[in-house]
């Protein structure tokens, strides 16, 4: 997905449609605390989606992902080596040390919230947990550039600045995932523009107050490459080096950068 040539700006969403849109998002970020807290060893990635899944319906809101573009699940549920977009099964039972990402959505009143983020089971190596502080790390300073006035790009520069940040403030090599990235969000998951997480600042649509991203660094170990597998979801490292994702939906507003997905606890 890209923006079009002559769509210069991102819209903007009114003050009131922001406030909406972290309605939805709030229960996003309730379902993913939900998930980590409950995730343990022995569990199977089915068990971290019903609980999504009962969390958002119990809000009064939908799961965005479950039927989206067919889709089977409430949450994707990425594994180590997995990406993004792993399929919540009872086959894949979590073990100590895994490293897991869960991404959600939830659609309330007509709008959207999605969000994910990365977490260990039980006690994860030190490159696993060097890689996951980094991805988290490189979200937030990505986030700051999220102002009006800015270009589209200049986000992506500053994910691209902040992973080449990462990598000497927590001692690892970092690769950025190629071809996948942020994108915007509104009455629809996704919408334009494609948020790219690297690239040369300065370039595409203006960002404008009240404009809305998806910002979703995905940091891999050992390779910028990645393959789908049969199930046409399912996106693994082609060297099987394990992979971290993190994201916040993220409005640009006069007084800075506000998260419209918010976590009920400290991430």
């Amino acid at each position: 997905m890209g923006f079009r040539r002559g769509k210069k700006k991102i819209i903007a969403r009114t003050p009131g449609e922001l406030d909406a849109m972290e309605a939805a998002g709030r229960i996003v970020g309730e379902a993913l605390v939900a998930v980590r807290d409950a995730a343990a060893e022995g569990m199977s990635t089915k068990d971290l989606d019903d609980i999504a899944e009962e969390i958002i319906r119990s809000r009064g809101a939908y799961p965005t992902f479950l039927g989206y573009m067919g889709y089977p699940a409430t949450v994707c549920a990425s594994v180590n080596d997995i990406i993004v977009h792993g399929i919540p099964d009872r086959k894949t039972v979590l073990k100590h040390g895994d490293l897991v990402s869960i991404d959600c959505g939830a659609t309330l009143d007509g709008w959207v919230g999605d969000s994910a983020w990365t977490f260990g089971i039980g006690e994860t190596s030190g490159k696993a947990t060097a890689l996951n502080q980094a991805t988290r790390f490189v979200l937030y300073e990505g986030m700051k550039a999220m102002v009006p006035g800015n270009r589209l790009t200049d986000v992506s520069w500053a994910l691209e600045k902040a992973t080449d940040e990462a990598e000497e403030k927590f001692g690892v090599e970092l690769f950025i995932v190629d071809g996948y990235g942020g994108h915007g969000i509104g009455h629809e998951m996704h919408e334009e523009p494609f948020l790219s997480n690297e690239g040369a600042p300065g370039k595409g649509p203006l960002i404008q107050e009240g404009s809305v991203l998806a910002i979703e660094p995905m940091l891999t170990l050992g390779t910028v490459d990645s393959v789908v597998a049969d199930d046409e979801w399912t996106v693994a490292t082609t060297d099987g080096s394990w992979a971290s994702h993190w994201e916040h939906t993220v409005a640009a507003t006069a007084s800075g950068p506000r998260i419209l997905t918010p976590r009920t606890v400290a991430d």
